[in-house]
Order: C-alpha cells, then structure tokens, then sequence
C-alpha cells in the first residue's frame, strides 16, 4: 500500500490494459464520473475500460464511447439471505476476475468496492484514503489519494483522485448518450399524453428522498404561473408509487393541467426529453444532472445538499471555469455556503440559513425540512419566469 506524495508523479502504472471503475451509488453520483473516465481513456487510449454500478444506474453510462462495458451489480442481492448473498457476490467476484484487471479505481468508497477491488487481483488498486470501515482497509489499496476539501464538487472529487496520480483530463464535460429510439419515444409520449407543440419546461418535482421536495401547493403555484405564461409544463417523476401520488397531489392544486408523464419514461427517455424543452425546473435529483449533461437550462430547489457538491454542471462554462479554479484555488463553481447561486446558465435556489446545507433527511429527523416549507412560491416565481425570456 502506498500514499501517494505530491513530490512523485505519473509514469506508477505500466501494462494496464483494462481498466475497471467501480462507482456503486445512486443516478446521479454515476452520471457525474463522466469526466474522470475521461483521463482514464485519454491516458490509457488503447486499454478497455468497463464501469461497475448499481443495476438502475446503467443508462448514465451505456452508449458512451469512453466506456467499453457496463458491468451491473444487482442490488437485490443485498436483500437475501446470507448464504445467497455470499453466493451472489461470489460470482460477481469470480467473472470479474475472469476479465483479468489490471488497475481499479474505487470512486465509491465503501468497504464492498474495496474488497471487490482487492479479490479481482487487480494489480493495481486506486482509492481515496478511507475515512471509516473495517479495521486494514487501507491496505486492500496500493495507492491512495488524500481527501479533497468537504467543498469539492463531485465531478472534481472524483476526477481529482486519478489527478494525484497524473491522469487527467482538460475536458471537463458530463454527458448523456440517447438513442434515435429514445428521442422517438418521447415524441410519441409527448403525443399521447396532449402535448400540441410550443415551449414547454420539463419539470421534475420529486425525489426518491421526499425530504428533498418542495411543498406541492409551492410548486402547484409555480406550475400555474408558468402554464399562464405560455409555457407548457410536462411533469415527469420516478416510478415508484409515492413520487407518483406527490405528483397527483401537486396536479390536484393546479389551476391548469399539465402535461403528465410521470412514471412513464424510462431514464435515456428523460435525457431525450430535456434536451427538448426550453428549460428544466425542479429539486435536487438525479433528473436535474441528466437535463443539465444534456444542455437544459436548470433551475433547482435545493433543502438540505449542499450546491457546492452537487449543483448542477455547466458544460459550457465548465472548462473555462476549471481552468480558472486551478489558477485559484476553487474547488466548486458554487462558492456560497447557501442562498440563490449560478453556474453558467443553471440556477440553485436555496435558504440562506445558517443551518443549511445540514445533510440531514429532515429536521430533527421529523422527515420535513423547514428550509423546504419556508421557500416562498412568490420568490422561486420570480426567478423562475426570469427562464421564460429564452422560450
């Protein structure tokens, strides 16, 4: 196991010919590793590059030329009896060693990717120093990175661990890969559900954590003004039944009808349909990352995150601003701790409280976040309709 010093640099890695990366977290988290595959591929250009990530999670990987295989770790796994569950990863461990890896990089950090990297006989095995988890976990590694600042974006915490070791990239884009299919699909969606042509703003209300919503008479309202305006709004949410019932209790406030495609598109179909809409609008989930790899304008109601981890990405702007934060020191291009900030053309519109952002799935752990409940519909408006001026 070595740490690495600032004083050593690149030429640690010889004969790597495939490369795995292992990022076994949510939607979002896998979209925004996007940048870090890349100083993979442009240092390594000849080695095959696969991703392990949570079944789910594919769609922000497949079709990507950097990538060369999308593995998926079922997470179903970790439901069933010990004796399945130990089988079960097993095999997964087993036909990953059968691709013979030469290097892994562990963007997760939990103990699982560690011991997944260790048992594949990958020769070498990149992480950041452990912060938590079993006692020699550090020593499943051979090389580990220090910890960038709590306030790092996540693009740049997970590309700056392959910096410490010299593998790097100057662009800094995430993006989405969609089919012609999935662009047809939601042509044909938005035909069934009444769409008849014009501006419309993709809106995204919920999250799979309720904690991180808006209050549905807040949006109701927002959704109304917008619709008053002239801009049609297609809803959408995940399909699980209580983003569903969020929506219909959202919709039932509203003066006007959207256009409603809730829990009927798949996650390559949302890319699709947010690089048709005028802008996007939402709360803090992975469908605001995808609109803004697409190039959507976002506009985002942040509660309890922090923006500075996990604000919207601009890639437009994204490689002028590295370049910058480099000179400068900067490890998120939003600097405040909260309040309404902007990258390029993306928006947060958070509390300026000095209690947020707190981390926390509510309040208390009451599940409701007051940052949330407080938001004034008239001011998120107000911003809002400053997007409507590009319809």
């Amino acid at each position: 196991m070595k740490v690495f010093r600032e004083a050593e640099k690149i030429k640690l890695f010889q004969g790597v010919n495939n490369i795995l990366v292992i990022k076994l977290r949510h939607i979002g988290d896998v979209l925004l590793t996007v940048p870090a595959i890349r100083a993979l591929r442009e240092s390594f250009p000849h080695a095959r590059l696969s991703a392990l990530v949570n079944s789910g999670t594919e769609d922000m990987l497949t079709l990507n030329p950097l990538v060369d295989e999308v593995i998926s770790f079922k997470r179903s796994i970790k439901g069933l009896h010990i004796g399945r569950r130990v089988s079960g990863e097993l095999k997964l461990i087993k036909d990953l060693r059968g691709k013979k890896f030469d290097l892994t990089v562990d963007l997760t950090g939990g103990d699982r990717p560690a011991f997944i990297a260790f048992s594949i006989g990958a020769k070498y095995r990149l992480g950041y120093v452990p912060r938590r988890g079993f006692a020699g976990k550090r020593l499943l590694y051979t090389h580990l990175a220090k910890r960038p600042s709590i306030k790092t974006h996540t693009v740049l915490r997970d590309l700056g661990l392959l910096r410490e070791f010299g593998i790097d990239t100057k662009d800094f884009t995430v993006d989405i890969h969609t089919s012609p299919a999935d662009d047809a699909s939601i042509d044909k969606a938005l035909k069934e559900a009444g769409y008849d042509g014009g501006s419309f703003a993709h809106v995204h209300p919920t999250s799979r954590w309720l904690f991180k919503c808006w209050t549905d008479t807040g949006m109701a309202y927002v959704l109304d003004m917008l619709e008053d305006s002239g801009v049609r709004v297609v809803l959408t949410s995940g399909p699980d039944e209580k983003e569903r019932k969020k929506i219909a209790s959202i919709v039932s406030l509203m003066r006007t009808r959207p256009v409603d495609l809730s829990g009927k598109i798949t996650l390559k179909q949302l890319a699709s349909l947010s690089k048709r809409a005028s802008f996007f609008f939402g709360v803090d989930t992975a469908p605001m990352h995808i609109a803004a790899a697409v190039g959507a304008r976002v506009v985002s109601i942040f509660g309890p995150s922090g923006a500075f981890d996990w604000g919207p990405w601009d890639n437009k702007e994204a490689n002028g601003w590295a370049l910058k934060a480099e000179n400068n020191g900067w490890n998120s291009p939003y600097t405040q701790k909260g309040g309404v900030q902007r990258f390029g053309k993306n928006m947060v519109i958070q509390m300026d409280w000095d209690c947020v952002p707190c981390g926390k799935a509510g309040c208390e752990g009451t599940g409701v976040c007051r940052c949330l409940e407080d938001l004034d519909a008239e001011s998120v408006w107000n911003i809002v309709k400053g997007m409507i001026s590009g319809c």
